[in-house]
């Protein structure tokens, strides 16, 4: 027998909110890289009316070189990150890398070309240090890279003490700071892109890729789909030595100086940029477009900072603030999207 419900269905969203006003807020919600963007969008913009001196090409400049060193850290970290690990240890491999490199110079008559080569290198094995601790022994990659963290930060004093090696030759310490012809944007940026492009096409368009994900959602299913998850966290920890190793030639080379203290804290610039651009501290999701947007986001901001004089203490506030926003935000933003739909899912039931 046909009667209307005793008890009235729920309100639904839409009639809550109307058609228009529910389908913008499902757009906001549906994707963290677009709100980085936005984000993004609105900084520079803001900045470059209020801030004197940000809307210039040559600040572009330096904005731009600023932001390789985090870059190209985050393209390996955001893989890490992605099968649940980390690495804090990055900006200590730069650092021992710096002064290797600078040490070298100073007393081995070797070329500069073969320098480099012999920098990356030493960065690959740092990072496989890491990975053997992680992978071969099973202990914790946070608690493993805070040990390496100091260790390798100790190491780069030992290899040159308190002295700075500065004279390296100055067409390459001119090389690194080179714009292309015409504009303010950094020759040094075209490789960074391209390494860019590489990673991306990795993590987003291969079965390497897709396997990530699945071991930053559960291990032991990874293992069972046939995906060899220690070994390749290994060379994941290996590829971001090397391109510790990487950045350590592009820091002593741009400052034309090897010295121990050389990228002191950036790790939690990079760890703030990836989380920032909507990478999962826990693993299993993320995505590279979000985190270069993210490195860009908080570069804009510490540029804008550092030309309106705030003083570096208030930097440092401002990226742990971005860091605790980074870790809560996201998971707000996927805790209200699933309210949302399980509120659109209830619907009442015909009598």
């Amino acid at each position: 027998m046909a009667h209307d419900s005793l008890y009235a269905a729920p309100p639904t969203v839409e009639a809550e909110l109307g058609p228009g006003r529910l389908a913008t807020l499902r757009g906001l919600l549906g994707s963290w890289d677009a709100v980085i963007v936005a984000a993004l969008v609105v900084a520079v913009l803001v900045a470059g009316l209020t801030v004197e001196n940000f809307a210039t090409g040559r600040n572009a400049q330096f904005l731009l070189l600023d932001l390789v060193p985090l870059a190209l850290i985050a393209l390996p970290m955001t893989l890490i990150v992605i099968t649940g690990e980390i690495d804090l240890s990055v900006a200590s491999m730069v650092g021992l890398c710096s002064t290797l490199m600078g040490q070298l110079w100073l007393s081995s008559g070797l070329s500069l070309e073969l320098i480099c080569v012999l920098v990356v290198l030493l960065g690959a094995v740092l990072g496989a240090v890491n990975g053997l601790f992680v992978t071969g022994f099973g202990l914790p990659s946070l608690a493993v890279t805070i040990g390496t963290l100091a260790l390798y930060r100790g190491l780069s004093f030992v290899v040159l003490g308190d002295q700075a090696v500065a004279d390296f030759p100055a067409d390459w310490t001119a090389a690194v700071v080179q714009n292309i012809p015409g504009t303010s944007i950094p020759v040094v940026l075209v490789p960074l892109l391209l390494l860019a492009v590489v990673f991306g096409v990795v993590l987003h368009a291969t079965p390497a890729g897709r396997a990530l994900y699945a071991m930053g959602n559960n291990d032991q299913a990874a293992t069972f789909t046939g995906v060899s998850v220690a070994r390749t966290k290994f060379w994941l920890f290996v590829v971001s030595g090397a391109v510790c190793g990487l950045v350590g030639i592009f820091w002593t080379l741009r400052y034309a100086s090897a010295r121990g203290d050389n990228a002191t804290g950036l790790e939690l610039t990079v760890v703030t940029a990836v989380l920032l651009g909507g990478v999962s501290i826990f693993g299993g999701r993320g995505a590279l477009l979000g985190v270069l947007a993210g490195v860009l986001l908080l570069g804009v901001l510490r540029n804008a900072l550092q030309l309106a004089d705030v003083d570096a203490n208030a930097l440092t506030i401002v990226t742990g603030t971005l860091l605790i926003a980074s870790v809560v935000l996201p998971n707000a933003v996927a805790d209200i999207r699933a309210r949302l739909h399980r509120r659109r899912q209830r619907q009442p039931v015909a009598s």
